[in-house]
């Protein structure tokens, strides 16, 4: 098999005008932040509506800005989901508060918004909810709950660029939105992200701690002040032009990755015995297409015998607090059951906008074979666990 025949997890979709307009940043002798970030920005900003736009070197670091922003620090509590990228709860840690696990909602895989509140004491500072696979968390219930606790709300919305909820597009409304526009992502800057504000005032603040606190007068850094213990997180000028690149085609790869999915539910054979996903072609963007992988089968050897087959199958994701990090903060196994299911058992198969109705069919083919392989070795396991 030949590296043109392996269809990957994903691949961004990257045209020869954008190609061109790199090389042209990069002769332009002006590829750090400048007028190609400014230019991403403006155009991000009306794209949500004209709230205030800033972009990022990553969606991790609009994450820890934005604690900053709420001023979460030592022994804050901040609420998340323990199924999603580490990157969600570290930015926790990294603030010196503690990140407050809650289970997840099996139907959509989100964090179960009726198991909040009993988690809010009074050292809670905000809600950290994600969007898994690009599916939204119920804004309404959740602003609710921030609401009546006086909490702000970090949406870690890395996978829900195009995503919308109940029409209106997620990063148009709510409190401050992380977006990521990493290279696996719906579109992309190769690495990169954004923070959208409430107000100028709080874009303004975004910038101190983007770039390491430090603020000129006027047009000069004459009289140059720094007055915070900022970060390094701008974005460059050659990632802004990547993205500006991506956005005209935004709605078009929404509408390919849903069609898609769509073949991939009318053609996945149910007596396989997997769990597929909430269908919703309304609101998600999908940017991944999981699937749970029925119980005893032993995922490695799924995934193995998809590559053999020229296919290649993500993790997304292990449930994060039984990683040796959170086990020290008190988390153990049996915490949270659906998200420990589900993190267990979860495979990402194939979806990005490139790919041709055909090779969702070559996916679901290979998944017989691997799938009776995976649970026999699950079968053999147990047998020669019985025997000793």
């Amino acid at each position: 098999m030949t590296r043109s025949d392996f269809l990957p997890f994903t691949r961004p979709s990257i045209d020869e005008p954008t190609i061109a307009a790199v090389g042209e940043v990069l002769r332009s002798g002006w590829i750090t932040s400048g007028p190609k970030v400014r230019e991403f920005e403006a155009q991000l900003s009306a794209l949500f509506g004209g709230r205030p736009v800033r972009a990022m070197s990553s969606a991790t670091g609009a994450m820890e800005v934005a604690l900053a922003l709420c001023n979460v620090g030592a022994g804050d509590e901040v609420i998340t989901t323990p199924l999603s990228w580490v990157a969600t709860a570290n930015v926790v840690l990294r603030a010196g508060a503690r990140p407050v696990f809650v289970d997840c909602d099996p139907r959509t895989r989100n964090i179960d918004p009726a198991l909040i509140e009993a988690a809010i004491t009074p050292r809670t500072r905000a809600i950290l909810p994600v969007d898994l696979a690009g599916l939204p968390v119920d804004r309404d219930r959740l602003y609710a709950i921030a609401g009546a606790h006086k909490l702000r709300v970090i949406e870690d919305a890395a996978q829900s660029m195009g995503a919308n909820w109940a029409g209106r597009m997620v990063g148009s409304t709510g409190d401050l939105v992380s977006i990521s526009f990493h290279a696996n992502k719906n579109i992309t800057s190769a690495e990169g992200g954004c923070l959208v504000l409430n107000d100028e005032d709080e874009a303004r603040r975004c910038e101190l701690w983007r770039l390491q606190g430090a603020k000129k007068s006027g047009d000069s850094w004459d009289g140059m002040d720094v007055t915070l213990a900022g970060g390094k997180h701008n974005l460059t000028d050659v990632a802004a032009c990547i993205g500006l690149g991506q956005l005209p085609h935004l709605a078009a790869f929404t509408v390919r990755r849903r069609e898609l999915a769509r073949r991939y539910f009318a053609r996945f054979d149910r007596t396989l015995g997997c769990e597929l996903p909430l269908e919703d072609y309304a609101q998600s963007n999908w940017h991944m297409f999981q699937v749970l992988l029925p119980a005893g089968a032993v995922r490695s050897v799924f995934v193995g015998h998809m590559r053999d087959a020229g296919i290649g199958v993500g993790v997304h994701y292990p449930a994060m607090h039984l990683f040796t990090l959170f086990r020290q903060l008190g988390y153990r196994p049996g915490d949270f059951p659906h998200a420990e299911r589900i993190g267990s058992r979860t495979v990402s198969l194939p979806m990005f906008p490139a790919m041709a109705d055909s090779d969702v069919d070559r996916v679901l083919a290979a998944m017989a074979p691997a799938l009776a392989a995976a649970i026999a070795a699950g079968a053999e396991a147990r047998t020669g666990a019985a025997g000793r």
